[in-house]
């Protein structure tokens, strides 16, 4: 019988602490979560190690990662290009969860002749909202527009806002403040973020969206002089974006994050009962025709292992866990730097921890 291999979880916030429960869970893995601020591992999985760890230490960062199959960053995304580099020293497989463009260009730098696998951007947007597009875009022998939308939205909004902490706040505030690629017209650009608002209607209930960085993962390097447009937006409640940009560019705020990110963790309380949206809309030509495809999905919060974890929580693991999975089991490629899209989507769904995803 196979050891079980090692994967490191460094973050033990929500996102963390639920992908080292689903992994320990599935009893094919031993799992370490590592954070410094110890008094997160309370309540955790018996069979899950905890070691305090400052991931900003490259000492002992090396030393954590040491003998491990893979590590999986769950930290804010600020910190999380250090473990990138700690993994490839180490030799230890590399996956993230993150949004952020500059760090992305950082891992897929380090994931040059490297012998083991950089999987950046493995959550819900970008992550497996890539993975269900290109399963659309391939179908196409000529794409002209490819419209990705995703939201992690509270099922009972109850203020101005219409919004509750789901995520890492950090993480939020940079989708909202940093430029958004796009390819408009046939031209890569970079858009300003929380613009270009639209509205849609999805089971009989309105939306609004506006560019947010991140979301596209790699897609825009991917169909460069492939598609007509490719953008990405976030889903919210009509409302949240006049507000948000009223605190970003009218009080700046934007120039303030750190107060920001305590003005909304103290005034918006987190929710459990909430729902994800993946909303995809590709056109083009099939066969001497013009045809689109849509891919719609609902999550709802739900209880894992005898826990309930929030929407967020579960597609968020979900997405960085089947990837694991896949890599552990000679599924994808194992060296050098893997895209979102390189992973087929039912393979995926496939996949145990994948099957969150399956539409219900």
């Amino acid at each position: 019988m196979p050891a079980m291999k090692h994967i490191v979880v460094a973050g033990a916030g929500k996102i963390g602490v639920t992908i080292a429960d689903m992994l320990a869970a599935s009893g094919d893995y031993r799992v370490t979560l590592a954070d410094r601020a110890v008094g997160r591992f309370n309540g955790l999985n018996p069979s899950i190690e905890t070691k305090a760890v400052d991931v900003t230490n490259p000492r002992e960062l090396s030393a954590l990662l040491k003998g491990s199959f893979a590590v999986l960053s769950a930290v804010p995304f600020n910190l999380t290009g250090d473990i990138a580099v700690a993994a490839k020293e180490t030799g230890a497989h590399y996956l993230d969860l993150t949004e952020d463009v500059a760090t992305t260009r950082k891992v897929k730098k380090l994931a040059e002749g490297a012998q083991t696998a950089f999987i950046p951007q493995c959550g819900l947007a970008p992550g497996f909202i890539t993975i269900a597009a290109y399963d659309l875009i391939r179908r196409f022998d000529t794409l002209h527009d490819v419209r990705m939308r995703v939201g992690a939205l509270p099922k009972f909004p109850s203020n101005a806002l219409n919004y509750n902490l789901t995520w890492s706040t950090e993480g939020l505030i940079n989708e909202y403040c940093e430029p958004c690629e796009a390819i408009v017209n046939g031209e890569r650009r970079e858009v300003p973020p929380m613009e270009e608002l639209e509205e849609f209607s999805l089971d009989g209930v309105t939306y609004e969206a506006f560019n947010t960085s991140g979301g596209l993962g790699s897609l825009c390097e991917t169909l460069s002089g492939k598609v007509r447009n490719l953008n990405y937006r976030t889903i919210r409640y009509p409302g949240h974006a006049a507000i948000m940009k009223a605190l970003l560019n009218d009080l700046r705020l934007r120039d303030r994050r750190d107060v920001l990110k305590d003005i909304l963790e103290n005034a918006l309380p987190a929710t459990l009962q909430d729902v994800v949206i993946v909303f995809v809309t590709v056109s083009g030509m099939r066969n001497g025709q013009l045809v689109q495809d849509t891919y719609a999905n609902k999550i709802y919060s739900a209880e894992v292992g005898g826990v309930m974890r929030s929407a967020i929580q579960i597609t968020t693991a979900a997405g960085i866990t089947g990837v694991l999975d896949l890599l552990a089991t000679g599924k994808i490629a194992d060296r050098g730097f893997i895209r979102q899209e390189d992973i087929d989507l039912n393979m995926f769904l496939g996949n145990r921890f994948g099957r969150a995803y399956a539409p219900r």
